[in-house]
């Protein structure tokens, strides 16, 4: 009996295989294609490698390509009169402009008001969002509690709320944070909820089988394991804070890159507004670099894992 039921195993199996090559080598077949010694082998490609490592000149060249790309584009249509300079001025004004505002409009102090605001408010969104993240991602009670009013709430304009805020709060500093806190911090719930649940239900199971109870499930495996991910959300959400400082800065603001921003814009001071525009971007961009350091340093194995 058991012979009978291995003859008729193999011979199903016989069957899947015929069809299979079969399927392959008919050309009429729409959905495979005869191997042949072109496609058989993958052709070797430095340029279009997927996650095979990368040449460090080859890097740093297109990179200065796509900086220096934009810049050339930019300096044609100014220099050349193309554009008005009132909707486009010249590199060289810019930075003439931007040296007149270090040195004589005390723009450093805009600067770090600015960086203060943004601090505080996604220092503030990310105290309260990570941790309602990992308490939406773990339980499914907690996600029932969370998710209406986060999914109903973060499709609403934050400046739909800037007359409410004024109203709470006054015009005070704490009505730019507060912009700068309810823009984010319900992304970084979110995010932070996706990761926990990419975390494989077998992991959990193991430490529930090595007599893990529910608290050090979340502290030894849920936690370790999504902070990189948390890292980056960070990184990713930081710049969401910095796009509403604009936001923030129309409450009744007296200083800011914001401010700098809607001030230069009135009176059609074009080349100010591009260089408090190039401040905040080199602001991100330190930020940005610093936060992937501190990845790499507190999570040393997920950067391996990347690569």
């Amino acid at each position: 009996m058991l012979s009978m039921r291995r003859e008729a195993v193999y011979q199903s199996m016989e069957e899947i295989l015929l069809v299979a090559h079969s399927s392959i080598i008919k050309p009429e077949n729409p959905t495979f294609a005869p191997l042949t010694g072109e496609t058989r082998y993958l052709k070797p490609s430095v340029f279009w490698s997927i996650r095979q490592g990368f040449p460090r000149w080859m890097s740093l060249s297109i990179i200065a390509v796509s900086l220096a790309v934009p810049l050339l584009i930019w300096s044609l249509l100014s220099y050349s009169g193309m554009m008005p300079p009132m909707f486009l001025p010249t590199p060289t004004a810019v930075l003439q402009s931007g040296y007149k505002m270090l040195t004589e409009d005390n723009l450093l102090a805009d600067i770090w008001v600015s960086c203060a605001r943004v601090a505080g408010g996604f220092l503030l969104s990310a105290i309260i969002g990570v941790p309602m993240g990992w308490a939406m991602g773990t339980f499914y009670s907690m996600e029932s509690l969370f998710a209406p009013i986060v999914g109903t709430v973060r499709y609403m304009p934050v400046a739909a709320f800037v007359p409410l805020i004024v109203i709470w709060v006054g015009l005070g500093e704490e009505a730019k944070v507060l912009i700068i806190f309810l823009g984010v911090v319900l992304y970084n719930a979110m995010m932070v909820a996706d990761a926990v649940k990419f975390i494989p239900s077998d992991m959990i199971n193991v430490a529930y089988t090595m007599g893990a109870n529910r608290w050090e499930v979340l502290t030894k495996v849920i936690l370790p394991a999504t902070f990189p991910s948390v890292l980056d959300t960070l990184r990713v959400n930081i710049s969401g804070a910095w796009n509403y400082l604009v936001i923030a800065e129309l409450v009744a603001a007296q200083s800011g890159l914001g401010f700098k921003i809607l001030q230069a814009q009135r009176f059609l001071q074009t080349e100010k507004v591009l260089f408090c525009i190039a401040v905040i971007g080199i602001i991100g961009l330190a930020i940005d670099f610093f936060l992937k350091w501190l990845a790499a340093w507190l999570t040393p194995w997920a950067d391996q894992a990347r690569n």
